[in-house]
């Protein structure tokens, strides 16, 4: 299990029945401790978490980067203008 700190503590939590009972389930079947079990599950709700807000940031740049765009199509229009020679034209 990969971990941004590669660091182990032990702690103490409270979750429902029905979870341990999964938990308790899945780490018989996988042959893992139930502390692996958990470890993973919120290992893979950082990333999936992770990945939500950096998706959001892409989103959130591509739609200023687009503003932009269309704030400055008409100056950059201007400027190629201004600066083409123009043949015939006076």
């Amino acid at each position: 299990m990969s971990t941004r700190t590669g660091r182990m503590r032990r702690v103490t939590v409270t979750i429902p029945d029905e979870l341990v009972r999964y938990v308790d389930r899945h780490a018989e079947a996988t042959r893992t401790s139930r502390s692996q079990v958990i470890g993973h599950a919120l290992a893979a709700f950082m990333r999936a978490e992770d990945e939500r807000l950096a998706a959001e940031g892409y989103q959130f740049f591509a739609a200023e980067a687009e503003m932009f765009a269309a704030a400055s199509r008409t100056t950059t229009a201007e400027v190629i203008l201004a600066n083409t020679e123009w043949e015939g034209v006076e």
